[in-house]
């Protein structure tokens, strides 16, 4: 990637490692700035918030969040697509074939990476916790909501992850709906649907999952999907306005806007991201 005058994305590689909401953000960010976006997700994706997830093209073939259509296709994409491209594509042989200009493992799994690796790419982005500036990556950008949500970490590491959900309307733990059981998860409710406290929301193996506060369902897994007792299966969001079941949340678009000013920074010539 070599530095140019900072006037758009046009023509930039990109892929993004995983296919869940914060993943969708940054792709979406990326692609409006005139990247090229290639979205790797699993064959079985296990996006919670669907309805803002390229991942939910996987299972559809064709998905949208928050006005941007993602495509699911075999390879990466070429000249200026009007739409992110989705690949199945767990191992990231997109990386080694495509060969792009920025890599942003977005796959939240809060550990340290075994597959990822400064030589990627000219710029490798980790999102949240697990990633160590200048070890796994050539920078981190913070997820942990507060002053430094969104922030482009150039040494060091993201705030560590403590399990507790930042809270919603100033609720937390109480709106992630858990799966009751390790199972096959069966979905009793739409996203998007307003529900109740103490309402059947889906049903692992028979075990019933139940909302603990009242508000609308911006989050279930996908019926058909595995799961592992405790896992996060669903979000319940107590400030009752159904729309945002529907847009990329302001947590999302914050960590969006760290990983387009790490690009930005690069474009503009910069010795650091």
């Amino acid at each position: 990637m070599t530095a140019q005058a900072v006037t758009g994305l046009r023509g930039l590689r990109v892929v993004v490692r995983g296919g869940g909401d914060l993943a969708s953000a940054i792709a979406r960010r990326l692609h409006l700035a005139g990247a090229r976006v290639a979205v790797l997700d699993l064959p079985e994706p296990r996006a919670v918030r669907r309805t803002v997830a390229f991942a939910a093209g996987v299972e559809r073939g064709e998905t949208s969040v928050d006005g941007v259509r993602g495509v699911l296709a075999s390879e990466p994409p070429a000249g200026d697509p009007d739409h992110v491209t989705v690949i199945v594509d767990p191992e990231g042989a997109t990386v080694s074939r495509w060969r792009p200009d920025v890599v942003v493992d977005a796959r939240m799994r809060k550990q340290p990476p075994a597959d990822l690796s400064m030589e990627d790419a000219p710029l490798v982005l980790g999102i949240g916790p697990g990633f160590v500036a200048g070890v796994h990556c050539h920078a981190v950008i913070e997820t942990k909501r507060g002053p430094d949500l969104g922030r482009v970490l150039r040494d060091g590491s993201a705030a560590p992850n403590t399990g507790v959900p930042g809270e919603v309307g100033g609720v937390g733990e109480e709106r992630v709906v858990r799966a009751p059981a390790d199972g096959t998860l069966s979905a009793r409710r739409e996203i998007g649907e307003t529900v109740s406290a103490g309402e059947v929301l889906a049903e692992v193996d028979g075990n019933p999952a139940r909302a603990r506060i009242g508000g609308v369902l911006r989050g279930l897994a996908r019926s058909g999907l595995r799961v592992r007792a405790g896992e996060k299966i669903g979000d319940v969001d107590p400030r009752g306005d159904r729309t945002l079941a529907f847009r990329v949340s302001d947590k999302a678009n914050a960590v969006a806007g760290g990983v387009l000013e790490a690009v930005l920074a690069r474009l503009g010539g910069r010795s650091k991201p």
